[in-house]
């Protein structure tokens, strides 16, 4: 029988409400919630395994596997899933692991630039990449990422009118959070050129990798050739692809030895500190272990990310979207349903639905909304029903 059939994930309303995490604690109990970047499933068994040894033994010391420090377990399985899945020939020696992705941007924008040099980042984005460039006195760069009828994409020449001397870093969400867009090859190749003629360090977050749909491929930026992966910066993290997001931990994967030298010269290898011994052993036993789970997974969230493009194309034509081509997220326009005050606040106040306000992604963006699709089909039907009559009965 096939490994997919058997794994069982999906969670019920109530056992979720019964847990005590931010996504279904956040509101009150009658809104559905869709916005943080969690699934509602069970983690998959390796895992809960790995976790549940650490448990039943009391281990809480100072923790050795195999003779190795957990942070080099980690190091290495992510070393062995970029070569197997993409090809991507990596040294674990060149892998760093830490606590948190946003700990792991924050600290190549101190490390590769200054107060007052230029941070590119496409938008909308993930909020905390804007929180990172602010707060350590860098100048924000928007790179808009455009409709362009079928799918969002940044101009090429609004990047070459964007930069100046002072222009030091591009940070690159791919797939992108919260378009879905998987960049081609094309995309890729275009911003290494560019990035290598203006002496850009990149910033790539691809912690969305593993989310990517038939028909498209994750492409790790750094896999381009020597020259941009000098330049590259990595950031990934088991945390979304296996919803562990409170395990806390990440990796930064440098393109070269003296990338990491440069790094370390400003960032001191004590001041990035490290994943605690639970996230450490959890994230290796989703990297080793966890694949046929992340199967089953995509294989629902496939499901869903179509119902919600029929259902939603087929009933409430107004909203705009894409289909997106990785994650588990939709960001959706709803410009024309001519609301009276942010799409994030109309659906909460008469759908009950709590979405991503599409404000905090771009501050330009309040009539848009992220939704977060990684539940079961009845939660998610009730989502799509609710947005139904809401938008209905918003148009008489």
């Amino acid at each position: 029988m096939n490994s997919r059939e058997t794994i069982s994930f999906e969670l019920s309303q109530p056992a979720l409400q019964a847990r005590r995490n931010a996504k279904w604690n956040q509101y009150d109990a009658d809104v559905l919630p869709a916005f943080v970047a969690d699934m509602d499933f069970a983690v998959a068994a390796p895992i809960q395994a790995a976790i549940e040894r650490i448990v039943r033994d009391g281990d809480y010391g100072y923790p050795l596997r195999d003779g190795q420090k957990p942070d080099r377990l980690v190091a290495s399985a992510f070393a062995n899933r970029m070569q197997s899945r993409y090809g991507w020939e990596l040294s674990p020696d060149l892998v760093l692991p830490l606590a948190d992705l946003v700990q792991g941007t924050y600290a190549p924008i101190l490390a590769f630039s200054d107060p007052g040099d230029g941070v590119v980042l496409q938008v909308p984005n993930y909020p905390p990449f804007r929180d990172a460039i602010s707060t350590t006195e860098r100048r924000l760069l928007t790179l808009p990422m455009r409709d362009d009828g079928t799918r969002y994409v940044f101009d090429m020449d609004e990047l070459k009118a964007l930069v100046d001397q002072r222009t030091r870093i591009f940070v690159l969400c791919n797939p992108q959070n919260p378009t879905g867009r998987v960049f081609s090859r094309d995309e890729l190749l275009a911003l290494a050129t560019f990035a290598i003629d203006h002496d850009l360090i990149v910033i790539s977050d691809e912690i969305h990798s593993d989310l990517v749909y038939p028909g498209y491929q994750h492409i790790p930026f750094a896999s381009l050739g020597p020259e941009i992966a000098a330049r590259t910066v990595t950031l990934n993290s088991a945390t979304k692809s296996f919803n562990i997001p409170g395990l806390r931990c990440a990796v930064i994967a440098f393109g070269s030895e003296d990338l990491r030298k440069r790094f370390h010269s400003r960032i001191p290898l004590r001041l990035t500190g490290q994943a605690n011994v639970i996230g450490a052993d959890a994230t290796v036993a989703a990297w080793t272990e966890g694949q046929p789970w992340l199967d089953a997974v995509m294989d629902h969230l496939h499901k869903a990310r179509n119902r919600v493009v029929d259902v939603l194309a087929a009933e409430v034509p107004e909203i705009r979207f894409h289909a997106p081509e990785a994650t588990y997220l939709t960001w959706l326009d709803c410009r024309e349903l001519r609301l009276s005050s942010a799409a994030h606040q109309f659906f909460l106040n008469n759908a009950r639905i709590g979405f991503s306000a599409g404000e905090t992604f771009d501050p330009g963006s309040p009539q848009f909304v992220r939704l977060n699709f990684a539940t079961s089909m009845p939660i998610l039907d009730e989502i799509l029903d609710r947005i139904i009559v809401a938008a209905r009965r918003n148009d008489r």
